[in-house]
C-alpha cells in the first residue's frame, strides 16, 4: 500500500459518519433492543479503528522502509498489537459461527495489549446467537466493513464527536437507563468551564459512566489553546460495559493518560497513594446517582479512608457520601470540585442537616447552582450543582453564592434541555458572584450567619424568594403543565390502544 492510497481515503465528513454509524446500530433494531445497542456498536467500532490504524501504520512503514522494513522495524509504528489472525479482513473470511470468532478475535487483541486494552471490549456474549442472532452480526459487521475509521480518514475530533453522537442517540434510545452513562451535554459543558481545568491537573471522576466529564475537562484546555500532555484523568465506574466505553471514549479522543477502573466507588475506591490513603486531584467532577440505597453505610462508621468526617449519611440516600467522598479526594492546595445533586441534599434534616452543617463550617462549600427541571434522563426532578474550593478567595469566605439558573431551558417533548446561551447565561452569573447578569438567572452572596438563622437549610428558593418569587411560580406551572402533557400524552395512546384491540381503529 502507498502514500497515495492512504491520501486518497481521506474526508468522510462529519455527518456521514454520524449517518453511517446511526445506520450500523438500526441494523441491530428488532432482535436486539434499543438500550442495549451500546454495547455492541462501541467495542466493533473500537475494533475497527484499532484494525484500520494499524493498517495505516504499516503502510507508513512500508513507505518509510521499503525492502529494508523488517517485523521489529515495523512493530515500532504500531500503537497496539493485533496477533496473527486477528484483523479485520480475516473476520470477514469467516463464513459460520462468526460470533464464536469475533470473541476469540477480542480476546486476542486484549491479551496482547494487557497494559492498555485488558477487558476494554466488555462483556458481551458475541457467540449467543439467541441474543444476536448470525444475520444481525454479519449485518453489522458488513455496515462498518465498508467504513474506513483510520485517523487519515476520520480525525480523532471528527471521531470523538461521532462517538458523543452516538452517546446521545443510545440515551434517547435508553430513557431512564440512560441515567447510567450519560450527562447531559450542556450541564457537562458548565460544571467544567466553572471548575476550569488547566494543563497541568490531574481530572477525577468517581462515577465516571461513559467519561464525558473527562472527555470535556480535556476539551476545555484544548479550546483555550492548552496541552495535555502533563493533564491526568482518572475514572471510576462500578458497571462493566459503562466502564469500557468510558475507557474507548478516551482513546478515541486521543486522551491517551488517561485511567478508568472498574469498581465500586463508595465501599472500595481504587485510587490511593502509596500509603493506601486517598488519592487527591485537582479537579473532582461527578453526575453520580441520585439517591443511591444500599451503598455500604455500615462500613461508614469506621471508614479506613476517613471520608465520614462529617457524618455516616442515612443508609437509604447515599447523597452526602458521594460529596464526602469528593471532598475527601480533592487537592487541599488548590482543588476544585463539581458535583450534580438532587435537591434533597440542600434541605433533607437529620442526619443530612448535620452534614450539610459541617461542610458549610469547613468553608469549602462555595457556590450553589440551580438547574431547570426534567433536564436528567434517570429523572425529572429538578437537579442543582454544588461548587467546592479547598482555598476559596479571601473575599468568599464565610459565604455561598446562590444562583437559581432554573428558567434557563427550551422545553420538549419528553426532556427539557439547555443550550450553550443557557449554560452561558448561568456562568456568567456565577462568575458575576451576585446580583443578575440575565433576565432568567439570579444570584445571591449568602453569609454563614444567615444560613445558620435559617438551621443550616440551603434551599435556594429561601435566599433568592425575594428576586425570584414571581418567576418561580411561572416555572413551577411550566414544568406542571410539561408532566401534566406527557400523561394526557401516555392516556392518549394508551386509548387509542383499547380502541383498537375492540376494533374502533
Amino acid at each position: 500500500m502507498g502514500k497515495g492510497l492512504i491520501m486518497a481515503q481521506i474526508g468522510v465528513s462529519q455527518q456521514e459518519l454520524e449517518s453511517r454509524l446511526w445506520a450500523a446500530a438500526n441494523s441491530l433494531r428488532g432482535p436486539v433492543d434499543p438500550s442495549d445497542f451500546k454495547a455492541y456498536i462501541f467495542p466493533l467500532l473500537f475494533y475497527k479503528r484499532i484494525n484500520d490504524s494499524w493498517d495505516a501504520e504499516r503502510a507508513r512503514a512500508i513507505v518509510d522502509f521499503e525492502d529494508d522494513l523488517t517485523d521489529e522495524i515495523e512493530a515500532d509504528y504500531h500503537r497496539f498489537v493485533i496477533p496473527p489472525g486477528c484483523r479485520w479482513v480475516d473476520l470477514r473470511r469467516v463464513a459460520e459461527n462468526i460470533g464464536v470468532a469475533l470473541q476469540n478475535i477480542l480476546d486476542r487483541i486484549q491479551q496482547a495489549n494487557p497494559e492498555t486494552l485488558a477487558g476494554i471490549f466488555g462483556d458481551v456474549p458475541w457467540g449467543n446467537k439467541d441474543k444476536l442472532p448470525e444475520t444481525a452480526l454479519l449485518a453489522l459487521i458488513e455496515s462498518f466493513g465498508t467504513l474506513n475509521l483510520s485517523p487519515e480518514a476520520v480525525g480523532h475530533d471528527v471521531l470523538g464527536n461521532a462517538y458523543e453522537y452516538l452517546l446521545k442517540q443510545f440515551a434517547d434510545e435508553s430513557g431512564k437507563k440512560a441515567g447510567e452513562f450519560f450527562t447531559p451535554r450542556t450541564v457537562v459543558r458548565l460544571l467544567t468551564r466553572i471548575l476550569e481545568p488547566k494543563p497541568t491537573d490531574s481530572i477525577y471522576d468517581p462515577a465516571c459512566g461513559s467519561g464525558g466529564m473527562l472527555v470535556e475537562a480535556a476539551n476545555e484546555v484544548i479550546e483555550a489553546g492548552g496541552s495535555l500532555k502533563q493533564m491526568r484523568f482518572y475514572g471510576q465506574e462500578v458497571n462493566l460495559t459503562t466502564a469500557a466505553i468510558a475507557r474507548m471514549n478516551l482513546f478515541l479522543h486521543d486522551i491517551e493518560d488517561a485511567k478508568i477502573i472498574r469498581g465500586d466507588t463508595l465501599r472500595q475506591p481504587r485510587f490511593l497513594d502509596d500509603k493506601g490513603r486517598l488519592q487527591r486531584f485537582k479537579v473532582v467532577m461527578a453526575n453520580p446517582p441520585f439517591s443511591l440505597k444500599g451503598w455500604g453505610a455500615d462500613t461508614w462508621n469506621s471508614d479506613p479512608w476517613s471520608r465520614a468526617e462529617c457524618g455516616v449519611p442515612p443508609a437509604g440516600n447515599a447523597d452526602f457520601a458521594w460529596v464526602q467522598h469528593m471532598v475527601a479526594s480533592m487537592d487541599p492546595s488548590g482543588g476544585r470540585l463539581g458535583v450534580v445533586m438532587p435537591h434533597g441534599v440542600l434541605f433533607r434534616g437529620s442526619a443530612e442537616g448535620k452534614i450539610r452543617q459541617c461542610l458549610i463550617e469547613n468553608d469549602q462549600l462555595e457556590t450553589i447552582i440551580g438547574l431547570p427541571a426534567n433536564l436528567f434522563y434517570s429523572t425529572s426532578i429538578p437537579a442543582c450543582l454544588l461548587i467546592f474550593r479547598s482555598k476559596k478567595e479571601l473575599s468568599r469566605k464565610g459565604t455561598v453564592l446562590f444562583v437559581d439558573g432554573s428558567l434557563r431551558f427550551s422545553r420538549g417533548k419528553n426532556q427539557n434541555t439547555m443550550d450553550n446561551s443557557d449554560a452561558d447565561a448561568i456562568l456568567a452569573t456565577y462568575q458575576s458572584g451576585e446580583g443578575c447578569s440575565d433576565e432568567k438567572v439570579f444570584a445571591r452572596l449568602v453569609e454563614h450567619a444567615e444560613i445558620e438563622e435559617n438551621g443550616w437549610d440551603l434551599n435556594i428558593g429561601r435566599y433568592l424568594k425575594a428576586e425570584n418569587s414571581e418567576r418561580a411560580d411561572i416555572a413551577a406551572a411550566l414544568s406542571s403543565l410539561a408532566t401534566a402533557q406527557v400523561a394526557l400524552r401516555a392516556a392518549e395512546a394508551k386509548l387509542a390502544e383499547r380502541l383498537k384491540a375492540v376494533g374502533y381503529a
